[in-house]
């Protein structure tokens, strides 16, 4: 009967409630950050409208797209899924139009292989971009209020029934996140073009590579994963405030708040594409937080009742949350020895 941010707040101290509140809003407003950039590149790229304005425009676009949730959540999650849709058709395209080595995606789909300490960085970013903990948050809120259970038996039937709706979800964003890896190895690495590390430059090399259709192709579906995921950690960042410290402020107040920091990048002109990469390492690090809470509250009985978690469930849970903090850990190392002169990375 509670989502997760709630039960935070009844189970633990206030001093420790608050300090999650803490850490689970900056890393809303990270996710912010980081959506709301990656839009307003695409607009900058798309239309050549200033970094500055594009944000600004979309802040109104995804607060338009709120409004829809005055009229309940289906209008919401369509236009959500519309533009997810987007994202997995332009990845499909892009595919198509770079022509990666099936055999290689094939074997490193299951074998991890990492370029560098360098990577390092970038596959925290991406797990962090991928199951990022304010969206745990609003999932257990979306699932607590969609349809509620008036026994043990239709609990069961509606766990049953969400598992596939999360096992699609979850695929189809590493899906996109692959598709990002091995199009840039396809296009960029196979061209010699492997020092591109900008958003802006990868846009312009895709046309003579492949084509001007696929550098559209490219901004379209940052345009969408911008609005999407914008709108998204809005909505979750109400529902962090609101379970961890009982209160709400108005979506357009909300809105307006969390876009100040993208409005402060793009004014002062701090490289967009470099802080879109720290913003989902930020996220990494405050993913512990919401993935332990939630194996700690769904291993007990008292809490759970009959859909408690199997001892194998515990245990991967477990082993998923010991890798993210261990990749932390070496983040850390790899990003802190140097400077302090206990490490010289190679």
């Amino acid at each position: 009967g509670h989502n997760l941010a709630e039960m935070c707040r009844i189970n633990f101290s206030k001093p420790t409630t608050y300090a999650m509140w803490v850490v689970s809003e900056i890393a809303a407003m990270a996710t912010d950050l980081a959506e709301f950039l990656g839009a307003s590149i695409a607009l900058n790229l798309l239309f050549g409208i200033p970094l500055l304005i594009a944000t600004l425009i979309t802040g109104v676009i995804t607060y338009v797209i709120l409004l829809l949730e005055r009229r309940g959540f289906r209008p919401l999650e369509a236009v959500i899924t519309g533009l997810v849709g987007i994202i997995a058709l332009s990845y499909v395209i892009e595919t198509f139009l770079s022509r990666p080595d099936w055999g290689q995606i094939g074997l490193h789909t299951v074998v991890p292989w990492e370029g560098g300490t360098s990577s390092i960085l970038l596959s925290v970013g991406i797990i962090g971009a991928t199951v990022m903990p304010h969206a745990i948050y609003l999932h257990s809120s979306l699932t607590q209020k969609r349809i509620i259970p008036r026994s043990e038996k239709e609990a069961k039937r509606i766990f049953k029934l969400s598992i596939p709706d999360v096992v699609i979800a979850m695929g189809l964003a590493g899906l996109v996140n692959m598709a990002m890896l091995y199009m840039a190895a396809a296009t960029f690495h196979a061209h010699g073009q492997s020092n591109i590390a900008d958003i802006g430059v990868a846009y312009q090399t895709l046309t003579p590579l492949l084509g001007s259709a696929a550098s559209i192709i490219f901004a379209v579906s940052l345009l969408a994963s911008g609005l999407s995921s914008s709108t998204v950690g809005t909505m979750a960042g109400q529902v962090i405030m609101q379970g961890f410290v009982g209160f709400t402020i108005p979506v357009w107040l909300r809105r307006l708040v969390t876009m100040i920091p993208a409005v402060i990048v793009a004014a002062i002109g701090i490289n967009p594409t470099n802080t879109l990469v720290i913003s989902q390492v930020v996220l990494s690090f405050a993913l512990p937080l919401p993935v332990i809470t939630l194996v700690m509250f769904t291993r007990r009985r008292d809490i759970m009742g009959t859909l408690v978690n199997k001892p194998i469930t515990n245990i991967l849970a477990i082993a998923c949350s010991v890798v993210i903090l261990a990749l932390n850990v070496f983040l850390l190392y790899t990003t802190f020895a140097p400077v302090l002169g206990w490490w010289t990375p190679q």
